[in-house]
């Protein structure tokens, strides 16, 4: 199972994600109580090893704005939430870099199908909030048949097994489902998350 941690600011989160084995890790450069700096960012990159991928998460912006601060940071990964293109993915890939593509679980069917992303992310209909969802229901998706896909949304350390098995995800991606508080990461709660997704 592939997992994700979102949302991180710190170094200790950084290192407590990657020791406990987390295959990403995710910075949100775009306006939320996770937000962290491009400057920020290059600097927690010295905690990622070669073989995790170092995700910058936006939402909203253009597209060429995106690749210009994630640029600016020094990732070679981009997470987009909101209203794309296939165009979109390859302005991305255009610009050597990898995408991972968020939609909600509420998206039009063509939102679904494979535009060549690296990564699909499917989320609750509203993303960030924690909420739980009718995981369930992306068993009926024909498009993600086979396909790489991250589930996110509402994950605990206490949900997540059931969760990416009654979805038949690929990965799962989590924020706030380990947090202390908005914005602050539990170390216990990263660990016992991967731990619980991999076991």
């Amino acid at each position: 199972m592939f997992v994700k941690i979102c949302g991180l600011s710190t170094s200790e989160s950084v290192r407590v994600a990657v020791e406990a084995g987390a295959d990403a890790v995710g910075f949100v450069l775009t306006a939320s109580p996770r937000a962290v700096s491009p400057s920020q960012v290059s600097g927690l990159l010295t905690g990622v090893p070669a073989g995790v991928a170092a995700i910058g998460v936006f939402r909203h912006e253009p597209v060429s704005d995106a690749l210009a601060i994630a640029r600016a940071a020094g990732l070679e990964w981009i997470q987009l939430h909101g209203d794309l293109t296939p165009e979109d993915v390859a302005t991305v890939h255009d610009a050597g870099m990898k995408l991972v593509r968020a939609v909600t679980m509420a998206a039009t069917a063509d939102a679904f199908e494979d535009w060549g992303e690296e990564l699909l992310l499917i989320d609750a209909a509203v993303p960030g909030s924690g909420e739980t969802w009718d995981y369930a229901s992306m068993l009926d998706v024909a498009a993600l048949e086979g396909r790489s896909w991250l589930l996110a949304g509402g994950l605990t350390p206490e949900t997540v097994a059931d969760a990416a098995a009654a979805s038949g995800a690929w990965g799962v991606d989590v924020s706030s489902g380990v947090e202390a508080s908005r914005g602050v990461k539990d170390l216990d709660r990263i660990r016992a998350f991967v731990k619980a997704a991999k076991g």
